[in-house]
């Protein structure tokens, strides 16, 4: 009997270790609730319950094969070693299957489950799935994890160019067994379900991943690379919960934009090519995590901006988590965030700018409210893009580069079609004034709306500041 560990990779299409699994002979499936982890790490309630319903359509997709889904408890992942290894002696299981996942706490958890196993004359088998290439495999030329993108881009596409990671094939269905699937819960302890109008936005099941994948490619790719800095427009894929809770893989996204491009990585359609490189920023922020451990430990990847003098100013924070700081296209952007789970991706890096520059307030309280309300939460791509926003982390934004919200705005909502959406006390005022309301003197805008908690322009020279006065790598060596 052969156990297959399910976790970020909820689908039966292209999953390697299922696959794997299948051909070793029977095979039964299993998923561990874990809430006091998931809190721990900071998991939304509206991914927790995205998990859910996924697990609610590959239930019924796994017992087309006959393969029957177990659900187990392993309150914390201290606890995940001794659960399965009972699961195992229970269903007398020779081998377990599970695809390789990244973060220190992950990393841990894994070793710990297969030396326990593998204790008890138990196989574990790993794989890699939710990467194209394995951590480790794209160095540099001193044998260091890169740390610019552009160069881990150019490497991986010389990688891929050589050899293309290849679709794995469906399993087949195997004879039927006598153990029942377990019922799935509907809700976890702790995590209070979304409103039904965030979970209609993200429908379950890999259907519905490959409807939005090749809606994508037909209709949005070729106008991608113009397209996809507009918040008011939908000129994305729409694919990054599929991607993080694994329902559909990097590698069907590839091989779809490959196909659509004549096999081209850096030429031919703009569109796809620049999706090709989101997919590998991705993949960058995830070898990042493998290679720099410190990052899924809340520290930041320059030591020497954790010297930076981060503001305490619960004021002025929870102003910015509700969409109430008085600048319009940084309230629309968080109030985007709160009703559906997800926030267009330019609007990620101007909001983050905003608290981590213009508040000058620590990048982590910015990086735990996203974690703690996206249902796209990915703890290497949330860390990587706020410590690139705060000046902090692997090929950052110079600390003097400082989007302004206002010109943002006016350049990415030009008529404030996202601003009315997401402010409607503000859905009245032209397209000039809209952008800045209170500047205008506009008294109508200004009962309804707040005044700007900060000043941009004295705000700004405050963060330079700050980077300016950091003390340098060698004042710290020799103040250590």
């Amino acid at each position: 009997m052969q156990l297959i560990w399910l976790r970020s990779d909820l689908r039966v299409l292209d999953n390697t270790a299922l696959t794997a699994a299948c051909e070793r002979g029977p095979t039964l499936a299993v998923w561990l609730l874990s809430p006091s982890q998931w809190l721990a790490h900071d998991d939304a309630p509206c991914k927790v319950d995205f998990w859910l319903r996924n697990l609610q359509s590959l239930s019924t997709a796994l017992a087309q094969l006959n393969i029957p889904l177990l659900i187990r408890h392993a309150d914390t992942w201290q606890q995940a070693p001794q659960v399965l290894l009972e699961l195992c002696r229970e269903h007398k299981v020779q081998g377990v299957h599970f695809n390789e996942e990244y973060g220190a706490n992950e990393s841990a958890r894994d070793q710990a489950v297969s030396a326990h196993l593998e204790q008890a004359g138990i196989t574990t088998h790993t794989y890699l799935d939710q990467l194209l290439l394995h951590p480790g495999s794209i160095l540099t030329r001193s044998g260091g994890y890169f740390q610019v993108f552009s160069q881990f881009r150019k490497a991986c596409h010389e990688r891929l160019h050589l050899s293309l990671p290849r679709l794995g094939h469906a399993p087949k269905a195997q004879a039927s067994m006598a153990v029942a699937s377990d019922p799935l819960p509907h809700q976890v302890p702790g995590f209070e379900l979304p409103p039904q109008s965030l979970r209609d936005l993200w429908p379950a099941g890999e259907q519905e991943a490959q409807h939005r994948l090749q809606h994508f490619i037909d209709e949005c790719a070729t106008d991608y690379q113009t397209q996809r800095d507009f918040p008011a427009v939908a000129g994305t894929s729409q694919l990054s919960a599929y991607l993080a809770a694994g329902v559909i893989s990097p590698r069907q996204c590839l091989h779809a934009a490959l196909s659509n491009n004549y096999g081209e990585f850096d030429s031919g359609n703009q569109g796809l090519t620049t999706w090709i490189n989101e997919l590998l920023w991705r993949e960058f922020y995830k070898h990042i995590l493998v290679g720099y451990p410190r990052v899924s430990k809340h520290r930041a990847f320059r030591a020497q901006t954790q010297a930076l003098p981060w503001r305490h100013a619960p004021d002025d924070l929870k102003a910015w988590q509700q969409g109430q700081t008085g600048i319009p296209i940084i309230d629309a952007a968080m109030r985007q965030l709160l009703a559906t789970g997800w926030m267009h991706n330019r609007l990620r890096m101007v909001v983050a700018m905003f608290l981590s520059k213009n508040l000058l307030i620590d990048w982590r309280e910015g990086e735990r409210f996203f974690m703690r309300h996206l249902i796209d939460g990915d703890l290497a791509a949330n860390n990587g893009g706020w410590q690139w926003s705060a000046s902090t982390g692997t090929d950052a934004a110079p600390y003097f580069r400082i989007f302004n919200p206002l010109s943002q705005s006016r350049r990415f909502d030009a008529d404030g079609r996202f601003i009315r959406q997401w402010v409607p006390e503000l859905a009245d005022l032209d397209a000039k004034k809209i952008h800045n309301p209170v500047i205008t003197g506009d008294l109508f805008a200004s009962k309804l709306y707040p005044q700007p908690i900060v000043d941009l322009g004295s705000s700004r020279q405050r963060a330079l500041d700050a980077f300016q006065n950091l003390p340098t790598r060698q004042e710290q060596r020799a103040a250590s």
